[in-house]
C-alpha cells in the first residue's frame, strides 16, 4: 500500500465520521420535538457504512508465486455512506392532555431519540476522526522522513 493511498483511506473514514456526527447532532437537536401523531413525528436517523474493497473479492490476494505486488492489488479502498436509515425503535408516547401538540387521546408523540446513546455515538465518531486524522498526520511525517532519506 502506497503512502498515498492512506490519505485517501483515512479521508473517505473523516468524511463518514462527519456525516455520522452529523446525524446524531440532528437526533439530539431533534430530541424533544412534540407531535399529535406518528406520522409527523422526527426518528433517530443512523448512517450505514460500508467498506469499499469489492474489487479485492473479486479479484483475489495475490499469490507467493504471483508476480503482482500487494500494492498492485486494488485493496480497500476506504469506507462509503450507504445512505441514512430511520430508527424503527418505539416511539415515545406521553399522557400530557394540556399539551397543545396532544392528540384526541392526550397523549404526545415524542422521537425514538435516546440522548445518552446519541452522546456515546457522538464520541465515539469524534474520536474515530480524530484518529483518522492522527493517521494521516504520522503519514505526512513518514513522507517527509522518505524526502530526507537522499540527502
Amino acid at each position: 500500500m502506497s503512502l498515498n493511498r492512506i490519505f485517501d483511506i483515512a479521508g473517505s473514514a473523516m468524511s463518514a465520521q462527519s456525516m455520522r456526527l452529523n446525524t446524531t447532532a440532528s437526533n439530539i437537536a431533534n430530541a424533544d420535538t412534540a407531535s399529535s401523531s406518528t406520522d409527523e413525528v422526527y426518528r433517530a436517523r443512523k448512517p450505514v457504512f460500508a467498506a469499499i474493497q469489492q474489487s479485492v473479492m473479486d479479484k483475489g490476494f495475490p499469490s507467493s508465486n504471483s508476480n503482482m505486488a500487494f500494492t498492485d492489488t486494488p485493496g480497500s479502498q476506504g469506507v462509503e455512506v450507504k445512505g441514512i436509515v430511520e430508527s424503527d425503535a418505539p416511539l415515545d408516547m406521553r399522557y400530557q392532555p394540556d399539551h397543545p401538540m396532544a392528540n384526541d387521546d392526550g397523549y404526545v408523540m415524542y422521537p425514538n431519540v435516546n440522548v445518552v446513546e446519541e452522546m456515546t455515538d457522538m464520541m465515539s465518531a469524534s474520536r474515530s476522526f480524530q484518529t483518522n486524522v492522527d493517521v494521516m498526520d504520522a503519514a505526512k511525517t513518514m513522507m517527509q522522513r522518505i524526502l530526507t532519506l537522499g540527502q
